[in-house]
């Protein structure tokens, strides 16, 4: 079998995903998922068929589709940068609403009436209706070719039959003469005083067009991870050529068994093995994880990692799409293609109710006529019953909730990027917290400091704090910052860095020593006092880092350094079980601290020492024993289960890659904000649920009145106004929303 990605356009809603999958699926040897959030078809298929009969199939359903683009030259083309689709949706949007507010205001005040003003509402609605409604249009003719309906359609439908019931009037009635003026009568009245309807035609074009404006720029944000993802790794690499000289190339020229050189602060370049050199190697962009590791000849080393230390010389062992990079951005879209999108009810119900108003349209248009009425009334009936179905408060129930919960939202500390994953927060029933970053501060600081006997700890930590201070080591800095809030550092003279062993130098005249215990038995000969030992294991077994202090030629404290737990996690995890989801504590540490965390912020559920390309399995396994997943981390590593789990959120703290793969993201870095994100977004869901319900009340009540000839066009279209407004008000309920 063969794989291929393809690129879709044209695609509007999730129904066009479905269709275009259908068609690919019933090719012979071809398995094909679409995904509509990206507009990628990941396709496999089998020998005897072609990639251009890929695209031509496609094609044939009613969209674009393209194949990868070949490889470039990396040192001479640049990425072509995206299309931009909420752009061209914004300028439509901008140029209807400027155009549509007067033919509102004309067509529904009669008091600023004047003498043709009815042919300037044309010339600034046509264009609305033309230009702005355009997309609407083709996709509605894309869709009627392929015997389908959706929202386009009845968009489409309402907007044009308004529209040329307009033009009629204007053209073949007494509606286009000067003078005229169009009143507002709450029933029909028998009278032959024409009508016109575009202000119903401009003002469903335009909140429609603000609708798929939202909806466009939240669809552009899914595919930010896998763009933040990729611009992590080096751009350009000093390779060693003959004779150990550097060249500078780009690393898409970086072949496996290139040797390159990384200097202190340089991220490297590929997945490797270190030639020459020690240091240590900042992993926590990579993993989340705050504790560096020591590396040196003969250890592993992974691409977009940091060199925090000395200078390493890498032989390249994996490249380009093999790294473990590209291998997270992989996990990260096959998440992202693996869940469930959620189709919204009313693109469902409008694949039934469009061809029902339609017909119900043209029964009425007979039932006029053959019960002896004029063309006039007939058609009067007909187009009140497509103007009274016009989804306006259909397209506004998601995005005017959404733009109301986010903002309230942001006020909180929360955003929510999009409608799709607000129906996971009511069915979520486990919560995965990563814990470095989102349960701990993902900072490394000073736990305790124990001394031997007859030694002040204030005198240990001064003088360890001075000579740590000359090191840039995460667990060094931890010291030094700890010291230095208890007085100013001492100068360190003759400082010497020992291969991440340890550090040496002379504080105060005194000969210091902080290292390693290992270090300090078998380079200097120093024993350790019992009772230091017994507090140094204790702290290990907790998953704490002991830092050994030597000076003057013994061994006289041990200081102990941890990842520090927020003062806010454990209100947070008892919120979380309040709202019925049970915690689970996820991360690649060593158990016993894992445990020694969970303990202390009641989380029962621990899994812990797993790898970072292993979290999305342990997400996806807890989804196959019937749970409903929501993650929360906020390390690169935590991408890929981000957008696997049934509910992403992420840390603002943390990683853009943990961000852009998340469903809600917690700004603050505040564990709290987590249950006031779902508490928020189940609100933000009963408010769009209660908007649909409405909307399609609203026309099942009045659709039996119109066909009846009991609501005129007119007031057709200010019943759809009022349904609008309606919808926007329940909506504007968000902003009273609280988190307590």
């Amino acid at each position: 079998m063969h794989e291929v990605e393809l690129s879709i356009g044209g695609m509007t809603c999730a129904s066009c995903a479905a269709r275009i999958e259908k068609k690919l699926n019933r090719m012979d040897g071809v398995t094909a998922s679409v995904n509509y959030a990206t507009e990628k078809a990941k396709v496999a298929y089998a020998e005897g068929v072609a990639p251009d009969d890929l695209v031509a199939t496609v094609e044939a359903t009613g969209y674009t589709a393209a194949l990868p683009a070949p490889a470039r030259d990396e040192e001479t083309t640049e990425a072509a940068p995206e299309p931009d689709e909420a752009a061209a949706w914004r300028q439509r949007l901008t140029v209807s609403a400027v155009l549509t507010v007067p033919v509102v205001l004309l067509s529904m005040i009669p008091a600023l009436q004047f003498d043709n003003w009815q042919w300037l509402t044309l010339t600034l609605a046509s264009p609305v209706v033309v230009w702005g409604a355009l997309p609407f249009h083709r996709a509605a003719w894309t869709n009627a070719r392929h015997g389908a309906a959706t929202m386009d359609t009845l968009i489409s439908v309402g907007v044009t039959a308004a529209y040329l019931w307009s033009l009629w009037a204007l053209f073949f009635t007494h509606a286009g003469m000067t003078g005229m003026r169009m009143s507002f009568d709450l029933l029909p009245t028998g009278s032959s005083e024409p009508h016109i309807y575009l202000e119903v035609a401009a003002a469903v074009t335009t909140f429609i067009l603000a609708g798929r404006y939202f909806e466009a720029r939240a669809k552009r944000q899914s595919g930010a991870a896998l763009r933040a993802l990729l611009d992590m790794g080096a751009k350009d690499v000093a390779v060693l050529r003959d004779g150990d000289l550097e060249t500078r190339i780009p690393i898409g020229r970086l072949a496996v068994g290139d040797r390159f050189v990384v200097r202190p602060g340089e991220k490297i370049a590929t997945d490797g093995v270190v030639v020459s050199g020690t240091s240590a190697v900042d992993a926590s962009m990579l993993t989340g994880e705050p504790v560096p590791v020591e590396v040196g000849p003969g250890d592993p080393v992974v691409g977009a990692t940091v060199n925090a230390g000395g200078r390493l010389v890498v032989r390249a062992t994996r490249v380009g799409a093999d790294t473990q990079l590209a291998q997270m951005a992989r996990l990260v879209t096959e998440a992202q293609n693996g869940k469930a999108e959620v189709q919204r009810l009313a693109d469902r119900v409008s694949a039934v109710f469009v061809p029902i108003v339609i017909g119900l349209a043209l029964l009425t248009l007979a039932a006029w006529l053959l019960t002896g009425n004029s063309v006039t009334a007939a058609f009067t009936a007909a187009v009140a019953v497509l103007i009274i179905a016009c989804p306006c408060a259909l397209g506004l129930a998601t995005p005017t909730a959404l733009l109301v919960g986010t903002g309230r939202g942001a006020q909180l500390g929360i955003l929510i990027k999009g409608p799709q994953i607000l129906e996971s927060t009511r069915r979520v029933d486990t919560v995965v917290l990563d814990k470095t970053g989102t349960v701990t501060t993902g900072r490394m600081a000073v736990a305790a400091v124990h001394t031997a006997d007859g030694e002040d700890d204030s005198e240990a930590l001064r003088l360890a704090g001075a000579l740590e201070h000359a090191s840039e080591h995460p667990i060094a800095r931890a010291v030094a910052e700890r010291a230095a809030a208890a007085g100013a550092l001492l100068p360190v003279e003759n400082f010497e860095n020992h291969g991440g062993r340890g550090v040496s130098g002379v504080v105060d005249g005194h000969a210091v020593l902080a290292g390693r215990l290992s270090w300090l038995r078998d380079e200097w000969s120093l024993t350790a006092p019992e009772p230091l030992r017994r507090s140094a294991w204790a702290a290990e077994a907790e998953g704490r880092t002991p830092v050994w202090i030597a000076w003057d030629g013994r061994i006289r404290a041990v200081v102990v350094v941890s990842d520090t737990i927020k003062h806010t996690s454990a209100a947070a995890i008892a919120e979380l079980r309040e709202l019925g989801l049970r915690p689970v504590l996820l991360t690649g540490d060593n158990r016993s601290a894992a445990e020694t965390v969970a303990k202390q912020v009641g989380i029962d559920e621990v899994i812990a020492e797993v790898l970072p390309a292993d979290k999305v399995e342990v997400v996806a396994r807890l989804q196959d024993e019937g749970r409903v997943v929501a993650m929360i981390g906020d390390g690169v590593n935590d991408a890929a289960a981000l957008a696997q789990a049934d509910l992403g959120l992420a840390m603002g703290t943390g990683t853009d890659v943990a961000i852009e793969a998340s469903d809600l993201t917690l700004v603050r870095g505040d564990l709290r904000a987590a249950p006031d994100a779902i508490r928020l977004a189940r609100a933000t869901l009963r408010t769009i649920k209660g908007n649909l319900f409405w909307a399609f009340a609203y026309n099942v009540a009045a659709l039996p009145l119109a066909a009846l000839g009991l609501l005129n066009p007119l007031i057709a279209g200010a019943a759809m106004a009022f349904s609008s407004v309606f919808v926007v008000s329940n909506s504007l309920r968000l902003r009273r929303f609280s988190p307590n």
